[in-house]
């Protein structure tokens, strides 16, 4: 499994740029899916260029839990998680 998946990351560009979402796939080297469980949930993650997004250091452990059991979490639980980091 990839060490960005679980990561919060931020758009730099386009509408939804400075907007925190968390990494829920790698495509290749290029791409990642992106969800905020709000505008772009779970069930249709964003297509995001690699250049366009700034990864942190910061992982949504819940989210990450549910995706190492090969499970998708729930809207809910990728909010409730980025509004826990985010805060601080």
């Amino acid at each position: 499994m990839d060490d960005r998946i679980g990561k919060i990351a931020y758009s730099k560009a386009g509408r939804d740029a400075g907007r925190p979402f968390v990494v829920i796939e790698v495509v290749n080297e290029k791409n990642v899916l992106l969800a905020d469980g709000d505008l772009r949930r779970i069930e249709n993650p964003k297509l995001k260029n690699i250049k366009h997004i700034k990864i942190t250091n910061s992982v949504a452990n819940e989210v990450l839990a549910y995706l190492v059991k090969g499970e998708m979490p729930e809207n809910h639980i990728i909010r409730k998680n980025l509004k826990q980091i985010i805060k601080g």
